[in-house]
């Protein structure tokens, strides 16, 4: 069974976030790490910190485009909420 990962990473570096998705969660992250994504480089390295799985592309594509909006950036927000608290402490 395939699956596709929509996936958040912070960049522990400074802090950013990126929102993406991909069939294979582990390489992808490598390739950020390593620099391989133009829009990533400089903020590496990074780390997940949420995804979630869907058996549909589309649906994979459609979650994060949601997740890039205003609004889809709420919800992960509160989604995270203490994982964000705490990493302010």
């Amino acid at each position: 069974m395939i699956m596709f990962y929509v996936y958040v990473i912070e960049s522990l570096k400074l802090g950013k976030l990126y929102i993406g998705y991909s069939q294979d969660l582990t390489k992808r992250l490598k390739e950020h790490n390593q620099g391989l994504n133009f829009s990533t480089k400089p903020y590496k390295p990074w780390r997940c910190i949420y995804y979630e799985a869907c058996l549909n592309e589309e649906d994979a594509m459609r979650r994060e485009k949601y997740l890039k909006t205003t609004q889809g950036n709420r919800l992960l927000k509160r989604r995270l909420k203490e994982y964000f608290y705490l990493k302010k402490i």
